[in-house]
């Protein structure tokens, strides 16, 4: 019975509208199947139905309650993809409510691109793009410490060789071992491993056992250093600086390490000083942006 749902509204949705074309304009919602629970819909049928929903979807003007219609019942009727994707995020407990809104998110960007006419299925494009979204939320919201990107994304290499390896070899893999499985150099693995401390961290309020004392972790540790955020914000410039054409890194030179004025270097270059405070606004936006994207 639920198999043929999704021919007898087609059927039952083209007869209707050739009964009412003269008294309904196209981008009436009436021009196609009222489905009362989308959900509730077998995932055959929705299959059949979407892509009733995405030819319709491509008449309709958007903004009109017709075209809301379809869209937000695209969303409903593939929600299930969403729940599919989840399961392999089981595991996270509490958070299962948030991989659903963020997976949501991802339906939601493949039913907007999705384009009919390549005659792709719906689910090759929406799997990956709600994929996609759980795996930036874990990324971007359960480190500890935050870390760069690359090595973000290394750890999860790592975990993966790591669990492939111990499987093949019986014991755990050495990090000449990991390195070659991965294909990345011996260092490489060591920054991933120390990178990956920081997916959980411990509360400093986290008492050790000292000669039978008990120890907050607050007092075994020393204070923060300032100089450390300069050293760490000088070796992340360093390579963004040689990026720079010569003549930018000669101007920021004189600027901030000879402490010349825009009008000294101007004189100094033979340029006027409003060229100079162009040329170190580009330059430094530059540095600012590679600096940002390092975070």
């Amino acid at each position: 019975m639920r198999a043929g749902l999704a021919t007898s509204a087609v059927h039952a949705q083209d007869s209707a509208a050739d009964a009412r074309t003269a008294q309904a304009p196209a981008s009436s919602p009436e021009d196609l199947p009222h489905i009362e629970d989308p959900q509730s819909i077998a995932p055959r049928d929705a299959r059949e139905l979407t892509q009733l929903f995405f030819r319709r979807l491509e008449t309709l003007e958007e903004g009109t309650h017709a075209y809301q219609y379809a869209r937000n019942t695209l969303i409903e009727m593939n929600l299930s993809l969403v729940r599919y994707a989840a399961r392999r995020f089981r595991n996270r407990g509490d958070e299962m409510d948030d991989i659903l809104q963020v997976g949501t998110i991802g339906l939601i960007k493949a039913i907007d691109r999705y384009d009919i006419s390549r005659d792709v299925e719906f689910t090759t494009l929406a799997i990956p793009y709600i994929t996609g979204e759980m795996r930036r939320f874990f990324r971007d919201t359960t480190w500890d410490v935050r870390v760069p990107r690359r090595l973000q994304e290394l750890r999860v290499d790592l975990a993966r060789a790591h669990e492939k390896l111990s499987g093949r070899l019986g014991r755990d893999p050495k990090i000449s071992e990991l390195a070659a499985e991965l294909g990345i150099s011996e260092d490489e693995v060591v920054e991933g491993q120390v990178a990956a401390n920081g997916y959980n961290a411990s509360s400093i309020d986290a008492t050790f056992n000292d000669d039978g004392n008990d120890t907050p972790l607050a007092d075994l540790i020393g204070e923060r250093d300032a100089e450390m955020d300069l050293i760490e914000d000088l070796h992340a410039l360093a390579p963004l600086l040689h990026q720079l054409e010569e003549r930018d890194r000669h101007i920021l030179e004189m600027r901030f390490g000879q402490e010349m004025t825009q009008a000294q270097i101007g004189k100094e270059l033979g340029v006027s000083q409003m060229h100079v405070s162009r040329l170190l606004t580009r330059a430094l936006a530059r540095l600012r942006a590679g600096m940002l994207n390092e975070e």
